[in-house]
């Protein structure tokens, strides 16, 4: 993986207009005027984020006509989603461990402790 389109993805999707934009573009293409619609901001401060979320390859741009639609290109979120789910296992596995214990306190069990060896 990428280290440096992983960083690249994390920082475009740091700020909540990219992700709404984002997910705008989720359900399809759209104009820099379409994106632009729900915001209070004009269409160059909506086109400078987009060019975030394109130098971060999570957004490309077509031609159709006059119109430029961008488009949600989704290798990168594949990339992030791969990054993360490592550490979802790893919170699976602790959150287990505590149901577990949790189980055994309600069950009236004493927990075990892990003794340290004596000098």
């Amino acid at each position: 993986m990428d280290e440096a389109r992983l960083n690249a993805t994390f920082a475009a999707l740091a700020d909540p207009t990219r992700r709404a934009i984002i997910a705008r573009l989720a359900r399809g293409e759209a104009s820099v005027a379409e994106l632009a619609e729900p915001f209070d901001m004009s269409q160059p401060a909506i086109s400078r984020h987009l060019k975030v979320l394109e130098s971060a390859g999570l957004v490309s741009s077509g031609q159709d006509a006059q119109r430029r639609p961008r488009r949600l290109e989704a290798a990168p979120m594949a990339e992030l989603w791969e990054w993360l789910e490592a550490y979802r296992k790893f919170w699976e596995a602790r959150f287990s461990k505590m149901d577990d214990l949790l189980a055994r306190l309600q069950a009236g069990e004493r927990p075990k402790r892990k003794r340290k060896p004596r000098k």
